[in-house]
């Protein structure tokens, strides 16, 4: 848990700071910090104080504090660190204050809103917010159920919730983020969408995880679907870089008939449809797409519900000592006639006990748990940056093995549309500022030895 105090200002003394006396011995702090800001400080123990932090309002202007709120101090080399200054960076904005981020403003303000009881310095900010010269920011701070805007030294830790791989591609939203985690040594947690070769390549190399992959190939030509099609009863072809299900195919070989069944979405509508050849195949379903920039998958046959094929969207994230945990477990039915469990293609959310008995809900969840811990620490441990949160998609076949489909580093929260798992939806909002708060602690004694 982390340890809160109420900030407030007074007026007596530039640089002075009173704080409990239980809090800290004055000698041992010299100076004050607020995100990039670090001024000298005289700090005062007070018997009469009680979880409060008092500091001049001088100091708090130096400072650029915006307002008083709820603190989550430490100490560091002399320096008091008021509390993180977090700053999630997106993109999308508007001109309205009541909306500044478009339909994900409710999303932000939720985040901000339930953490705001142990940290009210917590703002969302675009590259088009920053101003290098001054080393400021103007951040959306969510404070009595309204946005504000306020200007704020650089972050002391960044949050990466860019929407989605063409802003994270582009090369200033690149240079934006670069700058800051280098020149500035701010770290960045959840360093970018994840690319689904790459994370196979990655995993094969493991012997702790690599038993969970489905054989995948990146495609080069039309021998390698029909090589796919002569040693799997049906196969998927996926985008790379797709998310949410998009553009996912599923192709079966009809021996018996000589022909090719197709599953595919067009239109926003599930299609069935039977080719004669893998050639017509490929120029309708895949036109105007590259092929090249597909990767080819073994079938799975997965466990059923009423007939419909399921898998499993597993949660996990990093707590307070920036140690992976297992928050969330939910079954996803797939939708009639659908190539995928996505809820858009018309997929609908489980949990566990309602499908299984008992006995076999808590060995899936086991089995579940253990493997999307496995794979975390492994993906942890090759992809570069810092990871907060993966959500993965397993599925588990007819004999009971667990496999991997999907690794998604910027997860969605469909799932927690399950009255039984709002519950665990607030948990991991908690969660995103313990391992944040981790986070800027771990990062001064990196810093250091640097």
């Amino acid at each position: 848990m982390i340890e809160t105090f109420q900030l407030q200002t007074h007026q007596s003394g530039d640089q002075l700071v009173l704080v409990p006396e239980q809090f800290a011995l004055p000698r041992t702090v010299e100076y004050i910090s607020f995100g990039s800001k670090k001024l000298p400080c005289q700090l005062i123990s007070i018997s009469g104080l009680q979880n409060e932090i008092s500091i001049s309002s001088s100091l708090a202007e130096q400072l650029c504090i915006p307002f008083g709120g709820n603190i989550s101090p430490y100490i560091h080399e002399k320096t008091l660190y008021l509390t993180p200054l977090i700053g999630i960076f997106t993109a999308g904005f508007t001109e309205s204050l009541l909306r500044p981020i478009g339909d994900r403003s409710m999303l932000f303000a939720n985040l901000i809103a339930s953490n705001s009881s142990q940290n009210n310095y917590i703002f969302v900010f675009g590259t088009h917010c920053i101003d290098w010269e001054s080393e400021m920011i103007y951040g959306y701070f969510f404070t009595s159920e309204r946005w504000v805007r306020h200007t704020v030294p650089f972050p002391t830790v960044i949050y990466n919730r860019l929407p989605n791989r063409k802003t994270e591609k582009h090369q200033h939203v690149k240079s934006v983020k670069q700058r800051l985690q280098s020149e500035y040594q701010i770290p960045c947690f959840n360093p970018g969408f994840f690319n689904k070769w790459d994370v196979y390549l990655q995993l094969t190399q493991s012997s702790d995880v690599s038993h969970y992959l489905p054989k995948t190939v990146k495609f080069k030509n039309f021998d390698d679907i029909e090589q796919f099609l002569s040693d799997f009863q049906y196969i998927y072809m996926k985008p790379e870089n797709g998310s949410l299900g998009s553009r996912v195919t599923n192709i079966r070989y009809a021996r018996e008939e000589e022909c090719y069944y197709c599953r595919y979405r067009e239109n926003g509508t599930n299609r069935l449809k039977k080719f004669s050849t893998l050639e017509s195949l490929i120029n309708h379903v895949f036109k105007g797409h590259r092929l090249e920039d597909f990767i080819i998958q073994q079938g799975i046959s997965l466990l059923r519900h009423k007939q419909k094929p399921l898998d499993f969207r597993v949660h996990a994230n990093k707590n307070g000592n920036g140690i992976w945990e297992v928050t969330a477990i939910a079954a996803k039915v797939a939708g009639k006639g659908s190539t995928t469990t996505h809820l858009n293609n018309g997929g609908e959310v489980k949990m566990l006990d309602e499908l299984f008995e008992k006995q076999i809900a808590e060995d899936f969840r086991t089995k579940l748990s253990n493997a999307a811990l496995q794979i975390s620490k492994v993906l942890d441990e090759k992809i570069k940056g810092h990871i907060g949160e993966i959500g993965f998609d397993l599925g588990i076949d007819q004999n009971g093995k667990v496999w991997l489909f999907e690794a998604n580093s910027k997860p969605g929260r469909s799932i927690f549309s399950h009255p039984e798992l709002r519950k665990i939806d607030s948990h991991m909002k908690h969660l995103f500022l313990q391992y944040a708060t981790h986070l800027a602690k771990t990062n001064l004694t990196e810093v250091v030895l640097k």
